[in-house]
């Protein structure tokens, strides 16, 4: 495995450049500092995510307001070869929808061109999404870092690369359309995922993290990755059936209860809104929210 713990991918002061880092400091949440403009200090990594080695050599973050550059996706568009995402994953979600609980995972899917940085980065809502029922899912996302087909169960955890956080930004009148909801989960720009992905060697069980989602500030989801129905050793196991995974394959897992459209009365992502999702031992994913 790779010598990182807390790894980012991000512009550098020093050349203006992209690279990968080590967070100098892990403890602290970078997703915050990059909101308030705190200096970021990390370790220069060579390589790749699922080779890369830390090196002494220290770089900084760079600080502008500038949605293209700073703080990026841990997993860029050409590393991410699929994302898989589960569908009605969390007791309390299924239950505050009314839904019985599935038998075997619901899996949809998202392209490659949905996948979205932290911020400054903004969540895109395209004009064929801006009909008042734009909506957020807070949710864990695991980055898988080798390939692999029929997984046993117990070594699946040996296959994940890392754990980030993820936003499964959904269009809910495109979905509610079609029994099939790909389309509507996977406008451009409906992927946000980061700020940091997080080492197995840090997160040993990923079924002991607190899951929260805040909306301008205030808590409307707040979940645990032990109420998840299918937990991530069994997603992994299940969808390799028969089934090639490959290094750089994206799973979001699911989000627990309190999203907008179960709300009362609704909440809405709306033009200029600020939405986070806050992991424990991962930290917090920040996006604004931008009307086309």
């Amino acid at each position: 495995m790779p010598s990182w713990t807390h790894l980012v991918r991000f512009v550098a002061v020093e050349d203006n450049h992209i690279h990968l880092g080590q967070l100098v400091d892990p403890s602290r949440d970078v997703g915050k500092d990059t909101l308030n403009g705190v200096k970021i200090a990390v370790y220069l990594i060579e390589g790749s995510i699922f080779d890369g080695r830390v090196t002494e050599t220290t770089l900084h973050i760079k600080q502008v307001l500038n949605p293209s550059v700073m703080l990026l996706s841990p997993v860029s568009v050409e590393q991410c070869n699929y994302i898989r995402c589960l569908g009605l994953n969390y007791l309390d979600h299924a239950q505050e929808a009314n839904l019985p609980l599935p038998q075997v995972p619901i899996l949809f899917t998202k392209p490659r061109s949905a996948l979205a940085d932290p911020y400054p980065a903004t969540i895109n809502i395209p004009k064929c999404a801006q009909d008042n029922t734009s909506d957020y899912e807070s949710e864990l996302c695991v980055v898988i870092g080798k390939t692999g087909r029929d997984i046993p169960e117990d070594k699946a955890l040996e296959y994940v690369l890392g754990y980030t956080a993820s936003n499964d930004v959904s269009a809910r009148s495109l979905q509610m359309a079609t029994a099939q909801w790909s389309f509507s989960k996977g406008l451009d720009g409906s992927c946000p995922i980061g700020p940091v992905l997080v080492a197995p060697s840090v997160i040993r069980d990923p079924q002991t993290l607190r899951v929260q989602g805040l909306h301008n500030g205030t808590v409307v989801q707040d979940g645990h990755t032990k109420d998840m129905i299918f937990s991530i050793q069994k997603q992994i196991s299940y969808l390799s059936q028969g089934t090639t995974l490959e290094a750089g394959t994206i799973f979001l897992t699911g989000t627990p209860a309190g999203i907008g459209y179960f709300r009362n009365p609704r909440v809405v992502l709306k033009d200029g809104d600020e939405f986070s999702v806050e992991i424990e031992q991962i930290g917090t994913l920040v996006n604004k929210v931008r009307y086309e």
